[in-house]
């Protein structure tokens, strides 16, 4: 394949930016995990009930539908990929999105929702 001189020079820093800003493949795997853990869309309705702030169990079924079994499953994969975090207040457990980060994706989403480009 012919390219002229300067498209070859043009595409070869743009592989070398893109290998320097290239995280590293565990980083990539985490990024990964985080994205599957989002796109399940029980998980996706409890950060959009998250998103005014704590609720517990409780709270987020109401909120969300289902059963409290389903709901805890949830929470629990969303926890373990560092999503949603919890807090104990007497005898209930209180539950947050982990981050801003997480918040601010789920409203690009919802705003890209509306795009037709």
């Amino acid at each position: 394949m012919e390219t002229k001189c300067g498209e070859q020079v043009l595409h070869e820093a743009r592989i070398r930016a893109a290998l320097e800003n290239m995280p590293s493949d565990e980083r990539i795997e985490e990024m990964g995990a985080r994205f599957k853990a989002l796109s399940e869309p029980s998980r996706l309705k409890i950060l959009l009930a998250l998103e005014g702030g704590e609720l517990c169990v409780d709270h987020i079924v109401e909120a969300v539908g289902g059963n409290q079994s389903a709901v805890s499953h949830q929470l629990k994969t969303l926890k373990d990929n560092r999503i949603v975090k919890s807090r104990r207040s007497g005898k209930k457990i209180l539950y947050s999105v982990s981050d801003g980060h997480i918040l601010a994706m789920i409203e690009l989403s919802k705003e890209h929702l509306d795009c037709d480009e």
